[in-house]
């Protein structure tokens, strides 16, 4: 009798945690977003005052699925693309050509963590903290690089209700990588469409 009262003790335990890991409600975002970036040009000697920055356009989704009314967890996944152009300092017969170099680049994130979030009438502010995993391809000319990295970004941003369970989300958040064994801190603006369930 006390096996069976303490299995049905520890049923009942997982039960109620089980039913409290569950995400009670959410919402998925997707849009337009913005970063700036690097080429990583580490195998095309540069002047000093060329500046391999680029801007990348591209999407942004998200799914958060929320604990408590205040509080969820959040997978964020993002992709930018972009080029540039750059000069080589390489002079012949050292190099084959002195032609610009066009370079494409492309980078993506996926990462996760909490997000705080509070409604105030038709308004919804939120901020979070997003660790996760950064990869960038960059290709051009016949030169390729491509790393993978650690990832985290700060930020939030503010949910306008339209109708019920739709809304409109502008988000900036402070992405930092560390490509190629240098850091970089980028912004990442984002404008989209959340819908709720």
């Amino acid at each position: 009798m006390r096996k069976l009262g303490a299995i049905g003790f520890l049923l009942l335990i997982s039960r109620i945690f089980a039913q409290a890991q569950i995400p009670t409600s959410g919402n998925v975002f997707f849009g337009y977003s913005y970063s700036r970036g690097n080429a990583f040009t580490k195998n095309i000697p540069l002047p000093a005052q060329v500046d391999p920055g680029l801007n990348l356009n591209g999407w942004e989704a998200s799914l958060e699925g929320k604990f408590l009314p205040w509080i969820g967890l959040v997978a964020d996944f993002d992709w930018h693309y972009g080029s540039t152009t750059v000069r080589s300092t390489c002079i012949p017969p050292a190099c084959a050509s002195t032609a610009p170099i066009h370079l494409n680049a492309s980078r993506h994130e996926l990462m996760f963590g909490p997000q705080a979030s509070v409604s105030v009438g038709r308004y919804t502010p939120f901020a979070h903290l997003l660790i996760g995993l950064a990869h960038q391809s960059d290709s051009g000319s016949g030169i390729s690089n491509s790393d993978t990295t650690f990832a985290t970004a700060i930020g939030g941003g503010l949910d306008y209700k339209l109708i019920k369970g739709v809304a409109a989300r502008a988000q900036l958040d402070a992405i930092h990588t560390h490509f190629f064994d240098s850091g970089q801190d980028n912004l990442r603006f984002s404008l989209g469409i959340v819908f709720r369930f």
